[in-house]
Parts: C-alpha cells; structure tokens; sequence
C-alpha cells in the first residue's frame, strides 16, 4: 500500500478492467480522490461511486479504456497543456486530462478554455 490514494484506486481501476469486473471496492479515499471521481462519472467513465457505511469506497466501471496517475505532478501552462495531451491521451479529443487549478479540479479542454494552469493529476480514455 503506498502513500498515493488517486494512484491506488486508479491502478486498482484498470486491474479491475483487465479481468474482466465491474467493480470495485476501495478501502482508504479521500476527497479528492471523489472529485477525480466526479469528473470520471461526468466524462463516463465509471458508472457511479459511493462511500457505503463502513467508510468503503464502492466503484461501478464505464467506459473506460485506459487511466493512471501521473507522476511527477507536472506544473503546467496553458500553452504547454497539449504536449501533455500527446504524452498520454492516445489521440486528439479521446480522453481527459485531470488538472488541479486555483479554481478546483478541471479537464485539460475546461482549463483551456477558461485561460488557467496548474498541476496534473490524472489521464482516463
């Protein structure tokens, strides 16, 4: 168990898909791992979450192909996003960057379009 929880789920996320489930159950969370979360169900990708009663995380998988974590939080500018976007999304306009801002957690395409950087924090296509 390392000291990443967006890491953890998201790593447990793709092993989840690789077998074959849909879904999974995630013992330690916090709440920024439920805005990536958010974002994830706005965009598709998984299906809903919830926190049950014994503070367990409950993750019901979409349509997701491909997420990670990236590592080292990369510092970026709003011109420099789309080389970020060609390092980890597989083509143009397939997938989401995960970019924490001033402003709170954004896709890559939101923080464009509102002018602002930041700190990535995931990939999910």
């Amino acid at each position: 168990m390392s000291q990443d929880i967006i890491s953890d789920a998201l790593n447990k996320m793709m092993n989840a898909k690789k077998a074959g489930k849909d879904s999974i159950s995630v013992n330690h969370h916090s709440k920024f791992l439920l805005s990536v979360l958010a974002i994830a169900k706005l965009k598709g990708y998984i299906k809903n979450y919830k926190v049950d009663e014994k503070n367990v995380l409950n993750v019901e998988l979409g349509n997701i192909t491909g997420c990670g974590s990236i590592k080292p939080r990369f510092v970026v500018k709003v011109e420099d996003i789309e080389k970020y976007e060609k390092r980890y999304l597989p083509a143009k306009n397939l997938g989401i960057l995960i970019i924490s801002t001033s402003q709170g957690l954004m896709t890559n395409q939101t923080a464009q379009d509102k002018n602002v950087g930041g700190s990535l924090i995931a990939y999910m296509f």
